[in-house]
C-alpha cells in the first residue's frame, strides 16, 4: 500500500514494522513503546472490504477493548488494506468511527486515531514531510482508551511539544529518510 517496497507482504508484519521502526524508533509517539513491551498492542488484520464492513469490525474491536482489562490489551491496531484505500473516503469514514463510538456509548471511554499511507493534513501539500507523522503502511484505525491517554499525558513533561518535536524531526529525516527507516536501511 505504501510506495516504499517493504521486506514483506504481509500486512501484519508491515505495520509491526512501522510500530518498531517509525513510531517507536523515531519517538513519535513517547507511550508506544511502554505498551508494545508489555504486548498489550492488538493487531488485527481487517477484510473487510467495504465500509459498512468495516464499521462492523471496528463496533466489534471496541466492545472488545471496552470489556478487556487494559493489562491485556491497552490499544488496538485495525488494519484495513482492502477498504478505504483512498484518503478522502478513508477521511470522510472517521465520521462513521466517530458515530460507532457515540452509539456504544463510549464517549470519553474510547477514541478513534487515524493512520494512512496517504495521510494529509488539511493546507499542507501532499509530498510534505510533516504528513509523515501519521502516515503508515496500510490505511489503519487506532482504537485508544482515553484514560490510558490521559494517564500518559500526566506524566509526560510538556505533551503540546510532542506534535511540533514529530514534525522537526520528519523535516530533519525527510521524506526519503522516513521510507529508507521503514525498509530498515536507516536505523540510525
Amino acid at each position: 500500500m505504501t510506495d516504499t517496497p517493504l521486506p514483506t507482504d504481509d500486512p501484519i508484519a508491515a505495520t509491526r514494522l512501522w510500530l518498531e521502526r517509525i513510531v517507536i524508533g523515531l519517538n513519535l509517539c513517547p507511550f508506544a513503546k511502554a505498551v508494545y513491551v508489555k504486548d498489550q498492542v492488538r493487531i488485527v488484520l481487517s477484510d473487510a472490504t467495504t465500509p459498512e464492513a468495516l464499521v462492523e469490525e471496528l463496533a466489534e474491536e471496541l466492545v472488545l477493548l471496552r470489556d478487556t482489562p487494559a493489562e491485556q490489551i491497552d490499544t488496538t491496531l485495525i488494519v484495513h488494506p482492502q477498504v478505504l484505500t483512498d484518503f478522502l473516503d478513508y477521511n470522510d469514514f472517521l465520521d462513521n468511527a466517530d458515530a460507532a463510538i457515540e452509539a456504544l456509548d463510549l464517549q470519553g471511554i474510547l477514541q478513534v486515531a487515524s493512520f494512512h499511507p496517504d495521510y494529509q493534513f488539511d493546507g499542507v501539500a501532499a509530498d510534505d514531510a510533516s504528513n509523515y507523522t501519521n502516515r503508515a503502511p496500510y490505511p489503519t484505525l487506532h482504537l485508544l482508551r482515553e484514560d490510558s491517554v490521559a494517564r500518559a499525558v500526566d506524566v509526560y513533561p510538556d505533551p503540546d511539544v510532542i506534535v511540533e518535536r514529530n514534525i522537526q524531526t520528519l523535516d530533519r529525516i525527510g521524506v526519503e529518510g522516513w521510507h529508507r527507516r521503514l525498509r530498515g536501511d536507516d536505523l540510525s
